[in-house]
């Protein structure tokens, strides 16, 4: 089942990352370090890696500084060493959250996670209290107006697991995690090419927020998103204005 205004909170959402886009060669640093230094210096097989260099050259980062981000992680570089944690609770509405960081200090990021909770009308939860809302996938979103029978033909050959039409007829495919970048090949081969394309956590439920609720709700959103220390944030909130 399709949710609510999908392409207008995709929208939105995009509109938040470009408002956001001094942090995000930060961000996508720490992400390539990391993602060597678990699975190695070589893309073609250390999915991750590859999947955070194609994300670095569409946001226009420098070689430079995805080949140093790369030792850093291996150890050829010296650097700051990172480790990932996340952390889960609820919103506004019980609207589940899951906030993705990366840090050099666990005690200093969950402070200011949980302040955020707390100023904010939301409560800061145990491990696992909300993950298995979410589903680990890649996903493509496509406008009004594509073409459904050949996406769908197209998409399901690349290796996609769905294809969902959603309520505004906006059209959505669904990977895998690490057939993303394939299916992502595959579509734009054949001229398809998606107004966004991430691998995320998916919300399995949705939670509709309206009114001052959306306000709150964004609110708290945008405090997650303004900690250095934070990565990504997921949410089962749709902010229906």
């Amino acid at each position: 089942m399709a949710g609510h205004s999908k392409w207008a909170n995709i929208k939105h959402k995009k509109a938040a990352q470009d408002a956001k886009r001094g942090k995000i060669f930060t961000r996508l640093i720490k992400e390539i370090t990391i993602a060597a230094r678990l699975g190695g210096a070589d893309p073609g097989s250390n999915p991750r890696l590859r999947l955070a260099i194609d994300k670095a050259y569409e946001h226009n980062m420098p070689k430079d500084n995805i080949e140093r981000a790369i030792k850093r992680g291996c150890g050829d570089l010296e650097g700051v060493s990172y480790e990932e944690v996340r952390y889960e609770g609820y919103g506004v509405g019980g609207a589940a959250i899951m906030v993705d960081c990366m840090t050099d200090n666990r005690t200093r990021t969950v402070a200011d996670v949980r302040h955020a909770f707390t100023k904010y009308g939301g409560n800061l939860g145990t491990d696992g209290s909300v993950a298995f809302l979410f589903k680990h996938c890649g996903q493509l979103l496509f406008a009004p107006g594509a073409d459904e029978d050949r996406l769908i033909e197209v998409a399901l050959e690349a290796g996609a697991e769905d294809v969902i039409n959603n309520e505004d007829n906006s059209l959505e495919v669904i990977t895998a995690p690490y057939e993303f970048i394939a299916v992502k090949a595959g579509l734009e081969k054949a001229g398809f090419k998606a107004d966004l394309a991430e691998v995320t956590m998916k919300p399995i439920n949705e939670t509709v927020l309206t009114g001052d609720d959306v306000v709150r709700m964004q609110k708290l959103l945008d405090a997650l998103e303004n900690i250095d220390d934070v990565q990504e944030v997921y949410t089962t909130a749709v902010l229906v204005e």
